[in-house]
């Protein structure tokens, strides 16, 4: 008897999963193709990805060798190209490439790229000093001082990434400028920070040597 009963119960649930199927089954079936969809739709966007990485990376390699053989002009004009199609990070480098490539024969050009670089907000704060710095390194020998400092002194402070050869530019600018208190601001604070890199370090004390040698005179 207790077989019957069984049999019954298993019409019964078969009927039930029927009923449902039949009720909900499309809707299973709709969301499957959706989430097929989806998971291929991902797979082929990474595969996308990882083409245009592969492609500018390629077209960063073949800039950079242009650059190395001297072809500075064709350089930039390869780097501007990869600085607008390129992947996000490529765009980043090739326009940091291109100011440096414009440097070579036309400085004035290549500061107005770091300006630009420095103002763009979506670099970051470490990329945007970089690139402030940058143009101050090619305006050090003829911008005069006051161009200098309001460039530089906001990167000068004891947080910036930068600071070290923000105030070495401005102790030489100030030098060359002949404003021997604003030298001597600026040779004290690279010698008095402990974290100076060498280099700048014995750069700067040159510069104090002459300071004191002008000052003498």
């Amino acid at each position: 008897m207790s077989d019957i009963f069984n049999e019954i119960d298993e019409d019964i649930r078969r009927e039930r999963l029927a009923a449902l199927w039949k009720r909900y089954g499309p809707y299973v079936v709709a969301g499957l193709i959706v989430v097929l969809a989806c998971i291929g739709g991902w797979r082929g966007y990474q595969w996308w990805e990882a083409k245009k990485a592969a492609e500018a990376g390629s077209a960063f390699e073949a800039a950079s060798t242009l650059a190395e053989e001297g072809k500075h002009d064709e350089a930039a004009a390869a780097f501007a190209k990869l600085a607008v199609e390129g992947t996000s990070g490529y765009r980043i480098l090739a326009r940091f490439r291109e100011a440096a490539q414009m440097a070579q024969h036309d400085p004035k050009a290549a500061v107005a790229a770091y300006d630009a670089l420095a103002a763009d907000a979506r670099l970051g704060r470490t990329l945007q000093d970089l690139a402030a710095v940058r143009a101050a390194l090619l305006l050090v020998d003829s911008a005069p001082y006051a161009q200098l400092q309001s460039r530089l002194e906001p990167l000068a402070g004891p947080a910036g990434a930068f600071r070290h050869t923000a105030r070495e530019l401005l102790a030489l600018s100030a030098w060359r400028a002949g404003d021997s208190a604003a030298a001597k601001r600026w040779i004290d604070a690279v010698m008095t920070d402990g974290e100076t890199p060498p280099g700048i370090r014995n750069r700067v004390e040159v510069l104090m040597a002459l300071t004191a040698t002008d000052g003498k005179g």
